[in-house]
């Protein structure tokens, strides 16, 4: 899906930033994630309590598991608590690898590459679905034979049921080593299902070929199958090992960690 940057269709990496309070964003994007705001008022929080997730996935992986590899798609452009910062912070020895395909998330890719003199970090261009291409250049940074984290947060619905969204996932983990460990989150069809489908389709109507799918639980489950799904299982964000007090209303999206056995 790598094309001409245009910046007059919204994308969703921009979309994305201007929710978090970002700068990186364009009068297309501020239109759709107005438009969305206005269908789901409660996106704001929504993505908030996604970052926080990531944060505490990234480091319950580094601090408990011993994980100090972590592949992160869809990356999205910088914010507070990007990956390496939170596995750094707890690994300093921690290796990353961020992978986007928006030119602007390119321009910025300097701030994700900062690093620990002990650990590293590296920025591919790529799609999704080209898993191999993925693999074959991450390994550059990434030892494969040894346990990787794989971060898939709010990208998986950029992938159409037509394009077998479980298959690239399975075909991720597939090359992985034992160990290994899979985040999702994932945007629900079935939490505040109305209000969910207005602003999905408000914000398809601005977008360019890279459209989304909201999926309900029992779709998202089968990105983990064959996976040992770690406690509590598959929970909205705030909901997945909360550090404090989260969302009092319901965050429209599910998510999980699992480890390869």
């Amino acid at each position: 899906m790598t094309g001409l940057f245009d910046p007059t269709v919204a994308h969703p990496a921009r979309i994305y930033d201007y929710w978090l309070g970002g700068k990186d964003n364009y009068a297309a994007d501020r239109e759709a994630a107005e438009q969305a705001i206005v269908a789901n008022p409660g996106i704001l929080a929504d993505v908030r309590a996604n970052r926080a997730f990531l944060a505490r996935a990234v480091t319950y992986l580094a601090a408990e598991c011993g994980i100090r590899q972590f592949l992160d798609i869809g990356t999205g452009l910088p914010t507070a608590s990007n990956t390496h910062e939170v596995a750094q912070s707890v690994a300093p020895e921690s290796r990353i690898v961020y992978v986007d395909n928006d030119p602007i998330v390119l321009l910025h890719a300097r701030e994700l590459l900062s690093s620990t003199p002990q650990g590293a970090t590296d920025y591919l261009d790529a799609d999704l679905p080209d898993t191999s291409g993925i693999l074959d250049q991450a390994a550059g940074t990434l030892d494969c034979t040894q346990p990787v984290a794989v971060m898939l947060l709010i990208v998986l619905h950029l992938i159409p049921d037509a394009d077998d969204p479980a298959g690239i996932v399975a075909g991720l983990l597939g090359r992985l080593a034992p160990g290994s460990y899979l985040v999702i989150s994932h945007p629900a069809s079935d939490i505040r299902p109305a209000a969910m489908a207005e602003m999905t389709k408000r914000i398809n109507e601005r977008l360019g070929p890279a459209r989304g799918t909201m999926r309900d639980k029992a779709q998202i489950a089968r990105f983990f199958g064959g996976l040992e799904l770690v406690e509590p299982g598959i929970v909205q964000p705030h909901q997945w090992r909360p550090a404090g007090a989260g969302p009092k209303e319901d965050v429209t999206a599910w998510c999980g960690v699992a480890r390869k056995p």
